[in-house]
């Protein structure tokens, strides 16, 4: 992305934004920008989804994330940290969908990733010991909780740990 970001009043002479829906859209341009404004004024920006998932497009030939620039335009300020889709869709920019988080926080509200077999986040099979292995990263270090007869055992000692640890409610989910 970039360091040099155009003021919030910028933003706002260029965009408007829908808190309800989560999109922006061009606004008119000043006279004199007749091409422009036939073409653009009223469509959608910065609405194509990258391959990782984000809407992002270009303001004045930089790229940004849509739902940084939608964060700035209802807020008054660009965002002091990262920008968290609460519902875990990149997507969905509604303001109700976007908190504005430190990095450790964000990593707290993760889906689960592709390559986890066990379907649970933190939890493994060991299988030399035959056992379930319960683990949570707190604090920067992985810590190991337990290992335990069965999986539903394992998964109750990492929801018991994440939710003393403070992770959010949605960290882990499938999609």
């Amino acid at each position: 992305m970039t360091t040099d970001l155009p003021t919030v009043a910028e933003l706002r002479k260029l965009l408007t934004y829908d808190p309800e829906t989560g999109l922006l859209s061009w606004k008119t341009r000043p006279a004199g920008r007749k091409s422009w404004n036939t073409r653009y004024a009223g469509t959608p920006a910065l609405h194509c989804i990258h391959e990782d998932g984000y809407r992002k497009g270009r303001i004045r030939r930089v790229l940004f994330r849509a739902h940084r620039v939608a964060w700035a335009l209802h807020h008054g300020s660009w965002p002091a940290g990262h920008i968290d889709h609460i519902n875990g869709d990149r997507a969905d920019n509604r303001i109700a969908n976007l908190r504005d988080v430190t990095r450790h926080e964000n990593q707290r509200n993760m889906r689960r990733p592709s390559d986890n077999t066990s379907g649970r986040i933190g939890v493994w099979w060991h299988k030399r010991n035959q056992k379930w292995v319960a683990e949570i990263r707190t604090a920067g270090r992985k810590k190991h909780l337990s290992s335990f007869a069965s999986f539903e055992e394992a998964c109750r000692a990492r929801a018991e740990a994440e939710q003393a640890d403070g992770y959010h409610e949605n960290h882990g989910r499938h999609t």
